[in-house]
C-alpha cells in the first residue's frame, strides 16, 4: 500500500472515529451508545492494522485483533447484558443540554488541534495528522463522563477515553509495547466484570443508577 494512500485512509478513519466520539457525547439512548462504542472500536482496530502495515510494526496486528475482540465484541456484549439485567430502557439524562454539550465538544476539538500543531509540524510519521483527533477523542470521552448522570454511560465514556489513548499512542509512536497493551486489555476486562457486579448491587439496593439520586440519598443520611 502506498504511504500517501495509507495516510489518506487513516485520516478518513480518524474523522469517523471523531464522529463516533461526538455521537457518544450527544446520544441519549443506551443501546445506541453501545453501537457507537462498538463502531469506534472497529474503526480503531482497522486504523491500527493499517498503521502496523505501513510502519512495519507487526505487533500492531495483534493490537488490532485485541482491540477488535475487546472493544467490538466482548465489552459491548458485557455492557449489553448489564443493561438488560438492570432493565435500563429509558433515555439517559444529561447534566447540561445537548446543544451546550456539542458546543463544548467543538471547543475541545479546536483546542486539541491547536495543542498538537507543533507536534504535527515536526513529526514525519504517517499518523501525524491524526494526533489531534486522538487527543480530541480522549477529551470528548472525559466530557461524556462529566455530563452524564447515569453510571453506566460514565463507564462508556471512560472506555471511549481509553480508545482515544490507544489511538494517540498509535498516532504518536506507532503504538505502545505489546506487553503494556495486553496488560491494559486484561485490566479493562476485569474492570468490566467488577463494574457489572457493582452496578447490579447498587441497582438492587437503591433501584437507580442515577448518580444525582445516589448523592441525594447520601445527603439525607
Amino acid at each position: 500500500m502506498d504511504t500517501h494512500i495509507a495516510s489518506q485512509i487513516n485520516s478518513l478513519l480518524a474523522a469517523l472515529i471523531l464522529l463516533t466520539a461526538f455521537g457518544l457525547v450527544v446520544q441519549r439512548r443506551m443501546n445506541a451508545l453501545l453501537h457507537l462504542f462498538a463502531w469506534q472500536g472497529f474503526l480503531l482496530a482497522v486504523s491500527t492494522a493499517i498503521v502496523g502495515y505501513v510502519g512495519g510494526a507487526h505487533d500492531l496486528y495483534i493490537s488490532s485483533i485485541l482491540t477488535l475482540s475487546m472493544k467490538v465484541v466482548l465489552l459491548p456484549y458485557i455492557l449489553h447484558k448489564l443493561i438488560v439485567k438492570l432493565k435500563i430502557h429509558k433515555e439517559v439524562e444529561t447534566v447540561v443540554n445537548i446543544p451546550t454539550t456539542m458546543l463544548m465538544g467543538i471547543i475541545l476539538v479546536i483546542f486539541s488541534y491547536h495543542l498538537t500543531a507543533p507536534i504535527r509540524e515536526l513529526s514525519t510519521l504517517v499518523t501525524r495528522s491524526t494526533l489531534a483527533v486522538a487527543l480530541a477523542t480522549v477529551m470528548l470521552g472525559f466530557l461524556m463522563m462529566i455530563t452524564r448522570k447515569h453510571a453506566v454511560t460514565q463507564i462508556i465514556g471512560f472506555l471511549a477515553m481509553e480508545n482515544g489513548l490507544l489511538f494517540a499512542a498509535t498516532s504518536a509512536t506507532y503504538g505502545m509495547p505489546l506487553v503494556v497493551e495486553l496488560g491494559v486489555a486484561l485490566d479493562l476486562l476485569i474492570a468490566a466484570f467488577i463494574f457489572g457486579m457493582f452496578f447490579f448491587h447498587i441497582s438492587t439496593t437503591f433501584d437507580s443508577l442515577d448518580v444525582d439520586q445516589m448523592a441525594r440519598l447520601k445527603e439525607e443520611d
